[in-house]
This record gives C-alpha cells, structure tokens and sequence, in this order.
C-alpha cells in the first residue's frame, strides 16, 4: 500500500515539474496554446503581434539570429524573454532585465474592501493603457488590454490602480500590469486587485504567476506576503535595431 501511494506522489509530482517546465519559456508555450491566434512565428521562434506585446520566445537561441531581425523590422525594440538570444549585427542589447518568476499555489485569504471594476469598454481601456504607461512607461500597447482580463480601482471617477492577465497557457496565466497611480499608494490597492485577479485564475483551474524585475524589493515583498514563491530567475532581453 505505502509503495503504492509513494508510487502516485512521485508520478505527481514529476508530472507537476514537467507542466512547470513550460513557465522557463513562457512566452513560446502561450504562443503554442491560449494565445497561438497573437502570434508571429519564424521558424520556430515566436513572438506576440506588436499591437499586443513586443515580447519573443525561441526554442534554439543558436540559429534564431535572422529570426530576430526580420521581426525588428516590426518595432523599434523587443523582448526575448528566457534564454540568452544570439542576434546579427543589425541589432544590439540594450539591457539585461533580471526578474523573478513568482508562482502562487493558494488562494489568498483577503477580502476586498474597495469596489473592482471590470476595465471592459473603450473608455476604460484607454485609462487603463494611460495610467500603466504613466507608471511603468514602455510595455504595455494599445491592443495588450485584449490578452485576458484586467479590472481597476476608480476615486473620484479617475482610473487609480490596475491589474490583470497577459500571457497565457493551459495551465497557467501571467498576472501583470499591477500599477498604483503614485497619489493613491500605500492603500492596498494592489493586495486587493491581485486577489481578484488570482481567485479569477484558480476558479479556471490554472494556477497564476508574475515577474518582477530582482531590484523591486517593495514589490517583492508585497508578493511573498501574499503568498507568491519564487520559482527561479528569468531575464528579459531587450534589444534594438541599430
């Protein structure tokens, strides 16, 4: 019997391990599965169409150089994100971002206290991509809000915090875009919004994740306080055409 249940833990948890495997190429797995209709694909290197993200995931860095390039005709700068990314002189690294993949196996045990708004018509969108764009200026386009569901927090009829879903596969969903407007931190307004959004998430039996850049000790903490583990580092290769 004790061989029998040992048996079934260890085929559990290998199983788990190889499902999370997937999370060191998170941009090439959601790409092959929930948002294969975003992509662009070179030969086996896959990047999101750059009206949702100008992020890209390969499977061999070694061969994927002109790849890279033909997509940089697209945009003036991208992301690889995972393993280091071999590229032709027609480009150059701008910077290394080192982030932490944070995975959260439970749900979190807060209850909202503010009312959360499904950020859905054109109006609200475009607050939405405003109000991230003042924060963390850069990532997020005009058409990044159509990747999942994002939700926010209203004051006095003006978009102050913001969450919600980017990328996406069958088991789990990227939780990004967590932005407090400068004049309403220290709030809860974040705690509040990534319950929301992680609660949406295992209600769909995935299981919910983010990066944040290593530096972001504030952020950091905020997340393991909620719960989210760090499951390894990953970087995000920004380069640039010359």
């Amino acid at each position: 019997m004790y061989t029998l249940v040992f048996v079934e833990f260890y085929v559990f948890i290998k199983s788990l391990y190889q499902e999370r495997k997937k999370l060191d190429n998170p941009v090439y797995h959601s790409l092959c599965e929930t948002h294969q209709d975003k992509a662009l694909e070179y030969k086996g290197v896959k990047f999101y169409d750059p009206a949702y993200c100008s992020f890209g995931g390969v499977i061999d860095p070694l061969v994927k150089a002109k790849d890279l390039a033909n997509y940089a005709q697209l945009v003036s700068d991208f992301f690889i994100v995972g393993t280091a990314p071999v590229f032709d002189t027609s480009l150059i690294l701008v910077e290394e971002l080192v982030c932490l993949q944070m995975v959260l196996d439970s749900p979190i045990d807060l209850i909202p206290k503010e009312e959360i708004v499904p950020l859905e018509s054109k109006a609200q969108k475009q607050a939405l991509y405003e109000l991230v764009n003042y924060v963390q200026p850069g990532y997020f386009k005009q058409e990044t809000s159509a990747l999942g569901r994002y939700i926010g927090i209203y004051q006095d009829q003006q978009l102050v915090a913001v969450s919600g879903e980017r990328m996406k596969m069958k088991g789990f969903t990227e939780i990004s875009a967590i932005v407090t407007h400068p004049d309403y931190t220290g709030r809860g307004y974040a705690k509040q919004l990534i319950k929301h959004c992680t609660q949406n998430i295992f209600e769909e039996g995935k299981t919910p994740y983010l990066h944040v850049v290593e530096s972001n000790v504030a952020a950091i903490n905020l997340y393991e306080n909620l719960g989210f583990f760090t499951r390894r580092k990953i970087s995000f290769w920004k380069l640039a055409k010359i």
